[in-house]
């Protein structure tokens, strides 16, 4: 652990990819090192010396494809995020950390009624907090949220900032809809959050667990990992996959009603396959993002009583339960990460936009 800085070291997006509507010419966007003012610190704030920070899909949607910020460029973004505390709240100096991906405000009526993870006026870091964000080293934030990492179990600390977001929101996704003993579930997309959506699952209890994917790889390794059943959707269209999931439950005599289906892929074929899955008092999660429009006869929800369900974030309250399931040996997370310097951002955005990597990549802060 290191003391203060001078200032924080960064790399900041000064200019996110643009397009032009008229000629679709493509403007590249522009990430640069730069040093920021370290803030003067307020009551309840603590700086962070960031050990690692994840490569998110958020965080590729706002540099290529013009999802907004709430803050404009100049700023830097990254918000999974594990770390040191170096200064602040005097019982936190010293201890490691992750930090909340969302900071509900605590004090507005979502919150007092246990749906903080969508405050309004939550704080994202990389997003909503001004200049400030993970791809530094180091991060100013409110100590009230900070989950302590008391015991490692060997684990390297930057491999946990993939806790702050890609562990966390398959949990509150689980939560959302009730995940109880004796569930049978589905999860679409096995990537960065369906990995561990579907070891979350079957530590909650889920009687069954189905992946549905295109890569056969990834399908094949999740077996090792809580996944019972899987279906390679490559080339199949929602339908296809829909008959060959009702010929795997018929064969293994599984109800027709109540299946939770995860959307994590945030694909449009990933989605209308969950719609075609979705029956019988069944629910489906929208845990994955995706910017296009697909089309469903609504009334379908009536006639199943079922449900359609968009899920975001984590309540900071459920990071030490996820904390928890992994350094217990319930949850792998060692085998899903991967740790490169920070200085290589550029090239590290780069291939987990053209081809995402079977392991989440973690920069850690080398300026």
């Amino acid at each position: 652990m290191s003391g203060v800085p001078d200032k924080i070291q960064t790399w900041q997006m000064v200019q996110p990819t643009t397009k032009d509507k008229e000629t679709g010419e493509v403007t590249p966007g522009k990430l640069e090192k730069t040093a920021i003012d370290v803030p003067e610190l307020k009551p309840g704030e603590v700086l962070v010396e960031v050990a690692g920070c994840g490569v998110c899909h958020t965080d590729l949607g706002f540099f290529y494809d013009g999802v907004p910020t709430v803050n404009k460029p100049p700023m830097t973004l990254g918000h999974e995020i594990s770390g040191t505390v170096v200064a602040g709240d005097e019982e936190w100096i010293g201890k490691e950390v992750i930090i909340p991906a969302v900071m509900p405000c605590r004090s507005c009526i979502l919150c007092k009624t246990r749906r903080g993870n969508r405050c309004l006026n939550q704080r994202m870091p990389g997003n909503s907090m001004g200049i400030y964000g993970g791809f530094s080293s180091h991060i100013p934030v409110p100590s009230i949220d900070l989950c302590e990492i008391k015991d490692r179990k060997g684990i390297p600390l930057p491999h946990f900032a993939a806790v702050a977001d890609a562990a966390t929101t398959p949990f509150q996704a689980a939560k959302r809809a009730e995940v109880d003993l004796g569930d049978n579930t589905i999860v679409i997309g096995i990537g960065g959050v369906g990995q561990y959506m579907a070891q979350e699952l079957k530590a909650l209890g889920a009687n069954t667990v189905l992946a549905i994917d295109i890569n056969e790889k990834r399908l094949e390794q999740m077996q090792s990992y809580g996944v019972d059943a899987t279906i390679n959707s490559k080339d199949k269209s929602a339908k296809e996959v829909a008959d060959e999931f009702k010929a795997y439950r018929k064969k293994n005599g599984l109800p027709t009603h109540g299946w939770k289906i995860f959307e994590c892929s945030g694909t449009k074929p990933g989605q209308e396959t969950g719609l075609s899955l979705l029956s019988f008092t069944g629910k489906m999660m929208v845990v994955g993002f995706g910017p296009h429009k697909v089309e469903y006869s609504i009334s379908r929800l009536m006639a199943f009583d079922a449900e359609l369900i968009g899920t975001w974030g984590c309540l900071p309250e459920y990071y030490p339960s996820v904390l928890d399931l992994i350094t217990s040996g319930k949850i792998n997370l060692e085998d899903f990460v991967q740790t490169r310097p920070m200085s290589t951002i550029q090239e590290a955005f780069e291939e987990a936009h053209n081809q995402p990597p079977e392991r989440r990549i973690i920069l850690e802060p080398d300026f």
